[in-house]
Parts: C-alpha cells; structure tokens; sequence
C-alpha cells in the first residue's frame, strides 16, 4: 500500500456494466476517501484529479469512480437506486483494496448527494462519515430544502464544504438544515467561491488556493473524526 500513480480499477455494479476508477493511494495513507463526480463531468475532470492530488499530498488515499452514465458516455445522470448501488459498490471496492484503512465517502454535487442517499438508505459497511464538495441543496433560482431531508437519517459524520457565492445552495437554507442537523454535521465556508469552487479575480483568492482550503479542511475534519 503507498503508490504514487493511480492504479485503474474496474468496479462491478449491481444491475449495470462494470465502471471504472482510480485509486491513489499515497504512502502512510490514513484514510481513504471514496470520491464520486458530479452530475456533468466524470472522473477525470481536473477539480477531481486535483482533489486526488491534494488529498494524497495531506496523506489520504481516494478512489475515484464513474457512474454507469458517465461511463457509456450519456448526458443523463442515472436513476437514483442505480447511482445509490455504484456508490456502494466504490465503498465495497476500497474496502477491498484497502481493507486496513478508515473510509469516508464523499462527492461534487450530485455525487455527494448519491453518496448520502445511499448512506441514508442503508449504511454503507466501513464508511466513517461523509464529505460534500458543494451540496446541491437546491437548483439554482428555486431555493428550498427538500434535497436534504434525507440527511437526518444518515447518522454519521458530515463535512460540508461549500461555496459562499454557490448557486445550488443559499446560504441561509443551508446553514439552517446544518443547525438542525446538530452536532454531526460541520459547515466549512469557502470565501466568495461558487459551486464550482471557482472564485472572481476580484476576490484576491484563486480557485487553487480555495481548492487547499477545501482539502485542508477536509483532511483535519477527517483526523478529529478518527480520534
């Protein structure tokens, strides 16, 4: 266990074709993340291959994975269950590739949401808590939070690292469904960055220096929840 280079990985799924992933592990790993895309871009986007990278260099491994839409090719994001069964399926996959280490399950947007769905059905086996880059609690333009009603049945951990300026979540909607969580759910905000964690020249920040926060908090949120 300690590779620099991502190892390729093919990842059966209960009632679709095989989808592929990349597990990078870094030496000394304590954890691993199990990291699912957004809604429009796979895998390979570079806001994942950058949180890999980043992760790996804070000592935390993580498995990338796509959604059997993502793999074939289509625009259409696949039905829930079927989303919620690939996600268990990564879980299953790190576990056992990694059979020693702590595992949280995490996500861009619609991948995060998958991920806590499926933790909310049913407990995903080994997973310590849950990472969200920029929870779609909403649609843009049509505030409400029904999106995250299935929260309060996930009774692990929860870090959600989101954007002051992100679209799919107002901020006051947000903070209010964090509250009512309680103690198990944690608000990490990201200054003037958007859902894309992207932030304005004006800002005075870069998008990579809102990408190191982001991580950084992640990866001291992980070590409090492993104490």
């Amino acid at each position: 266990m300690g590779s620099a280079e991502a190892q390729q990985l093919k990842i059966a799924v209960e009632g679709a074709q095989p989808v592929s992933g990349l597990l990078l592990v870094p030496p000394k790993a304590r954890a691993c993340l199990v990291l699912a895309h957004g809604a429009g871009a796979g895998m390979n986007h570079p806001f994942m291959a950058a949180a890999a990278a980043g992760l790996a260099q804070r000592g935390i491994a993580s498995l990338r994975y796509q959604f059997p839409y993502m793999e074939r090719g289509s625009k259409r994001p696949d039905a829930p269950a079927l989303a919620q069964a690939t996600v268990r399926a990564a879980v299953g996959e790190a576990t056992r590739h990694l059979p020693k280490l702590a595992l949280f399950a995490a996500g861009k947007s619609f991948g995060g949401r998958m991920s806590s769905q499926a933790q909310a059905a049913a407990e995903l086996p080994g997973v310590r808590g849950l990472v969200f880059f920029g929870f779609p609690l909403h649609a843009p333009g049509q505030p409400g939070s029904a999106r995250g009603e299935h929260l309060f049945q996930v009774k692990v951990p929860m870090l959600f690292l989101q954007g002051t300026r992100d679209e799919f979540a107002g901020l006051d909607l947000l903070r209010g469904l964090v509250g009512r969580l309680g103690q198990r759910a944690h608000l990490e905000l990201l200054e003037h960055a958007n859902h894309s964690f992207h932030v304005p020249a004006r800002s005075g920040r870069t998008d990579a220096q809102v990408m190191a926060q982001a991580l950084d908090s992640a990866a001291q949120w992980i070590g409090e929840v492993l104490q």
